[in-house]
């Protein structure tokens, strides 16, 4: 099991090295990210090179058995780049370019960049290949973290060049983006832009593609330094941080086939009670990403994050037993930004393993006996996490149904959380599949407002409904197809027949507005009219505009069911639902009976027991104290 933390020795003395190495021997410190930031420091000026400090630093940690995973230093560039090249600087949406003197300042489509960073890429990988300490590359940093779009011109010629390969022509074009309303037609490839501010609302097929266009981007800037280690390295796996946070950045769905192994940095709010199912949620995503293999938790934090405020450290406990929940759902190593906390620039006040005061505080402590824990569990790591239930999450119907002049400001984080978090609490394993997955080895199917959807993506969930499997829909799904233009013939187009019903008109509710629900309970933020065409009804609005008509139905289709919900439930109602749908699926949870805030996860051959009440529990025979973990094995579970 790995266990370790991003390591930028460049900000310190070489004699604090030495001691660096010592410490991290005492933690259990199995690998370190080196270099991430690094440019600057290995080339201070133009085709000027400084390896001598990462090569004493290289043998350091190969002589103490410490494995690197080696950062291309790619992330920030240098300021002589944007001097030199200062059209490699990205544009927002008002033409204003952004400066240096942060990070991440690059256009994804500038040439000069992309050729810059793949250039420094290979000559890391012909002076480090060898090195025994190397163990994996990190490309890049967490792309798309600060710059997910670049608006100017390179970005529009990049952009035009995407849409004649996706569309072919203008015709295709004008069709996709429905460019006869508002007189959008365009009859030239230079009239085509990135979606900039204009008087009013964009087109919205625009403005999809724009950001489908951008999540490609920023994945060709990674596959350009890819292709070149991949070249000189070929025996050495190749990856990059993505970012567990609800922000649809990229479409990490298709950039996974591009990882060797997928990576996460999560950084969950120690205020949030919440945070404990947002934090399951990503690492279920983050596995279910790589096909089921384990992955790479490598950043998380020991205690504050220096951008929340207020900068609230972790309590006592809180970050074992969130470490130990990375493992339980897949992980197969753990790791911090950073090792050591940094004397000065914007994340000077970001906890570390090592804090300002040295290793002789509570966070040095907790984490050392951390590593010692995580290091003697060798029989978990590489082991799997089954999971019978599918949650279907696509970034593009998320870009989708964010965008302006919707019939209500729905938010697809919400939504998701409503739907995942019963599931959660039923200690209920989940992947997070794309629409477009393989969907047969699961018992239930849930699909949260899956407003944008392809032809592929819908046949393939009727096939799963068809065959014998069960599926739990919620409202505004199937609206539109993958052009964002309405699915005619009565909503929702792409699952009428599937679902047994047509939904004849959307009713949004005002903020505070509810609706009875006949099975007790209420429901608010949106109210579906339905009209059954052979769904059995299993709840109906009691009051409110829709009084009387059904608010949840189930239709049995082929050897399967399809249950749809029109409305936003209570919590409550919504658990009784979700527990409903998995007795009719046949879904057992890891462990029944167990104490509320118990989490249970299966890994293996062991099961994890997660106490995240802030009290004493005793759940499957073990006792648990106060944000405590027990891993069983299986044949000792009561």
């Amino acid at each position: 099991m790995g266990f370790g933390a991003d390591y930028n020795p460049e900000q310190w003395a070489p004699e604090v090295w030495r001691e660096d190495i010592r410490l991290m021997r005492e933690a259990g410190v199995s690998v370190v990210t080196l270099g991430i930031f690094s440019w600057a420091s290995v080339e201070p000026e133009p085709g000027t090179y400084d390896f001598g400090w990462l090569d004493e630093v290289m043998d350091l940690l190969g002589a103490a058995g410490i494995a690197v995973s080696l950062a291309t230093g790619t992330a920030s560039p240098p300021t002589w780049l944007s001097r030199l090249h200062p059209e490699t600087l990205p544009v927002n949406r008002d033409g204003v370019r952004l400066s240096t003197g942060s990070r991440q300042h690059y256009c994804p489509s500038s040439p000069r960049y992309r050729e810059a960073a793949a250039g420094l890429a290979g000559l890391m990988a012909k002076r480090y290949g060898t090195h025994p300490a190397l163990a994996l590359w990190h490309v890049g940093n967490e792309y798309g973290c600060h710059v997910q779009e670049c608006y100017c011109d390179v970005s529009a010629d990049d952009f035009r060049s995407w849409l004649r390969e996706r569309y072919g022509d203008l015709d295709g074009l004008n069709a996709a983006w429905s460019t006869t309303f508002w007189s959008q037609r365009v009859s030239d490839w230079a009239d085509v832009l990135p979606p900039r501010t204009a008087p009013t609302l964009r087109n919205p097929a625009q403005e999809l593609d724009y950001r489908r266009f951008s999540s490609d981007a920023l994945l060709a800037c990674y596959r350009a330094e890819r292709a070149v280690l991949r070249e000189l390295t070929p025996e050495v796996p190749v990856t990059t941080n993505i970012m567990g946070m609800w922000e649809p950045v990229a479409d990490y769905a298709s950039w996974a086939p591009d990882f060797d192994v997928v990576a996460l940095d999560l950084y969950p709010e120690p205020k949030d009670p919440a945070a404990p199912v947002d934090a399951a949620f990503f690492h279920d995503q983050m596995r279910s990403l790589g096909g089921g293999r384990p992955y790479l938790m490598m950043e998380t934090a020991t205690g504050a994050i220096s951008y929340r405020p207020p900068n609230r450290p972790k309590r006592p406990g809180l970050n074992r037993l969130w470490s130990h929940q990375a493992v339980a759902r897949g992980a197969d190593a753990v790791m911090y930004f950073q090792w050591r906390a940094s004397p000065g620039g914007a994340e000077k006040f970001h906890s570390a393993v090592v804090s300002h005061g040295g290793p002789h505080d509570r966070i040095f402590r907790e984490t050392a006996a951390l590593g010692a824990e995580l290091g003697a569990m060798s029989g978990v790591a590489g082991t799997r996490v089954p999971a019978d239930v599918a949650l279907v999450f696509d970034y593009p119907a998320w870009w989708a149904l964010e965008l302006d002049a919707r019939p209500a400001e729905l938010r697809m984080p919400e939504r998701v959380r409503a739907h995942y978090a019963p599931l959660w609490h039923e200690n209920v394993t989940v992947d997070v599949v794309p629409p477009a997955a393989g969907l047969s080895s699961y018992k239930l199917v849930i699909v949260p407002n899956l407003y944008l959807c392809d032809d592929a993506a819908a046949e393939g969930l009727r096939r799963y409904v068809e065959d014998g499997g069960h599926l739990l829909m919620s409202f505004f799904s199937g609206i539109a197809d993958d052009c964002d233009r309405i699915r005619l013939g009565g909503h929702p187009g792409a699952f009428r027949d599937l679902l047994g019903l047509r939904v004849e008109e959307f009713w949004p509710l005002s903020d505070g507005e509810r609706v009875g629900l006949s099975t007790g309970g209420a429901a608010d933020l949106w109210a579906d009219h339905i009209v059954p065409e052979g769904a059995e009804v299993l709840a109906s609005y009691t009051d409110g505009p829709l009084a009387g008509l059904p608010a949840v139905t189930r239709h049995a289709y082929g050897r399967g069911t399809a249950t749809y919900l029109g409305t936003r439930p209570a919590e409550r109602s919504m658990r009784d639902l979700v527990r409903d749908t998995l007795r009719l699926a046949g879904v057992e949870p890891v462990l029944a009976g167990l104490p509320a805030g118990v989490e249970a996860v299966r890994r293996g051959g062991h099961v994890f027991l997660l106490n995240h009440n802030d009290h004493p529990v005793r759940a499957a025979g073990a006792e648990l104290g106060p944000l405590d973990v027990a891993v069983v094995p299986l044949g000792e579970i009561e």
